[in-house]
């Protein structure tokens, strides 16, 4: 897996400088930048008779300078990388050791005071080292002691009895490495485990990232101010890339997703996974989510996986379809016969002048439902031996203005009743002319039937491209009650009808037939009354050559 945090096994004085090492270095580097200044105001301070400074003032000035300066170079050279902890903390040492030796002599030797100072550079870096680099540390700084108390002696500015107190100094020193030792291993090796326990971590989490970015699943999870804290790449195309990242708001990305969480949530029984569908950015999918919490707490963040039902519903409709190829032979001649000869006896029992008013609207019911009966088997029929889709490239301009002459020719209505309206010129589609012409029939038909408000109103044909992905769409609108939101889930279903007297099998077909050639048939409800049916076409940038 590419960019994979990988584990380092190497030895601490060998690898770069730690968090640990880094704060310890920023320790020092505040006690060099601090004490210089610390030093020279008590010189002042204590002026004429200074209790620093006082045997070379000079050299006491030049050396807090130096100091400072050394201070301030190693603060810059902290940004750089070290090739070993070993090469920081002895350079560091030998920094400190060689100032503050600097200024004990300036002072007059140890028994100025001042020798103290080297505990806290001693101690630290050797926090920074195993335990033999620790003792050349608190050697290098006890020969640097004795160095300048010697001199300081052959200058006459100390006396022998100093000694005992440089060598007092120089054994604390040697207590505080080998202290610091058995410390310094326990912090790496806590250092070490936190950094193995990050890297594993960082790993788990990268390899939980590339596994939810790359499922066939779309899934989010939103936490309880609908915010969006995790979407992988399928869940953010179908919200829209622009819209749904982490971080942003659901309604934002998708407001009708919003919609059904908040009707989820509003469930009594929440082991109700769905609230209903919507349909995704593109405007070809219909989206159903599935709301999982997680967690007990309340409120808690959900896990929301989004179905494209198509896929489902297309292996739901060819185990459908199968079934019905088997019925379809048996029904064509077990039924069909029968219902015939019942609507001819129908129709000659209804010709008799011997029969009363009454007896003769009994004779049509019989009609009327035979043919209905007729209808159905047909339909059957018809999508049993439906042939393989033949898709060409169609312009919809010339092709709608010809079918809009021969449906309303053929159902006798208005030619004004029909309107087509061209939001975007030179549609062009990839799909079987046959096919469409009976999708777009079949709807305009049930718009004719059910979507006109009076025998004065009118049927929209609006064609255009959809924003922002350019697919080609086709919509059949109307002005008509509309269909009940409880039922706008059904009415793809074959055999439903919604109450009215039809086969239920108009828009199933439909669908299927929208799903041969690469469409998507979706319904939406009308602004200010009515129904939208839209046909989206195939990506044009997918057609095949």
């Amino acid at each position: 897996m590419r960019d994979m945090p990988v584990s380092s096994q190497l030895p601490p004085t060998a690898q770069e400088p730690s968090d640990l090492a880094r704060r310890v270095v920023g320790l020092l580097n505040f006690y060099r930048l601090l004490l210089p200044p610390a030093l020279l105001a008590i010189q002042y301070l204590t002026a004429p008779s200074p209790t620093v400074g006082n045997t070379h003032p000079k050299l006491f000035l030049s050396a807090c300078i130096l100091y400072f300066g050394a201070g301030i170079v190693l603060v810059l050279a902290q940004r750089g990388a070290w090739q070993s902890l070993r090469m920081l903390a002895l350079t560091h040492a030998l920094v400190d050791s060689i100032a503050i030796a600097t200024l004990l002599y300036a002072s007059g030797g140890v028994a100025s005071g001042l020798g103290i100072l080297l505990v806290l550079p001693v101690g630290a870096t050797a926090l920074l080292t195993d335990s033999r680099n620790a003792f050349l540390i608190a050697a290098t700084a006890s020969l640097m002691l004795l160095v300048q108390q010697i001199t300081s002696q052959v200058g006459g500015n100390a006396n022998a009895v100093d000694y005992p107190t440089a060598g007092v100094i120089g054994a604390i020193l040697f207590l505080m490495a080998l202290g610091a030792a058995p410390i310094a291993r326990r912090l790496r090796e806590s250092e070490a485990l936190v950094r193995r326990q990050e890297v594993d971590l960082a790993n788990l989490a990268q390899l939980s990232q590339y596994i939810v970015q790359h499922l066939r699943e779309s899934i989010l999870v939103v936490d309880p101010e609908d915010r969006i804290r995790l979407i992988n790449e399928p869940a953010a195309q179908m919200l829209g890339d622009q819209s749904a990242f982490p971080g942003a708001l659901l309604g934002e990305a998708s407001p009708r997703l919003l919609y059904l969480l908040a009707t989820w949530r509003k469930t009594a029984d929440t082991r109700v996974e769905t609230a209903g569908t919507f349909v995704a950015a593109d405007g070809a999918r219909v989206i159903e989510p599935h709301f999982v919490p997680l967690g007990g707490d309340d409120p808690v963040p959900l896990l929301v996986f989004l179905e494209d039902t198509s896929v489902l519903a297309s292996r739901v409709q060819q185990s459908k379809l199968a079934a019905l190829g088997r019925l379809s032979a048996s029904i064509a001649h077990e039924i069909r016969n029968p219902v015939g000869a019942m609507s001819h006896a129908g129709q000659l029992l209804g010709e008799s002048d011997n029969l009363r008013p009454e007896d003769k609207r009994l004779t049509e019911i019989i009609r009327d439902n035979a043919k209905r009966v007729s209808e159905i088997i047909d339909n059957i029929l018809r999508m049993s031996r439906r042939e393989a889709s033949r898709p060409e490239r169609l312009a919809l301009d010339p092709w709608l203005a010809k079918f809009k002459d021969e449906f309303c020719a053929t159902m006798q209505c208005p030619v004004d009743q029909l309107r087509l309206q061209a939001l975007e010129n030179q549609i062009e589609v990839r799909v079987d002319p046959s096919q469409l012409r009976q999708v777009l029939w079949n709807l305009c038909e049930n718009a004719l039937k059910y979507g006109l408000p009076s025998a004065y109103g009118h049927i929209d044909l609006r064609y255009g491209r959809l924003r922002p992905n350019a697919r080609p769409f086709l919509e059949v609108a109307d002005r008509g009650s509309g269909i009940a939101p409880e039922n706008a889930e059904r009415i793809f279903e074959p055999f439903f009808t919604g109450g009215q007297r039809s086969s239920g099998l108009g828009l199933f077909l439909a669908r299927e037939l929208a799903q041969t050639n690469g469409a998507t048939l979706l319904y939406e409800p009308r602004p200010e009354g009515g129904s939208i049916f839209r046909l989206v076409f195939a990506d044009p940038q997918r057609w095949e050559s």
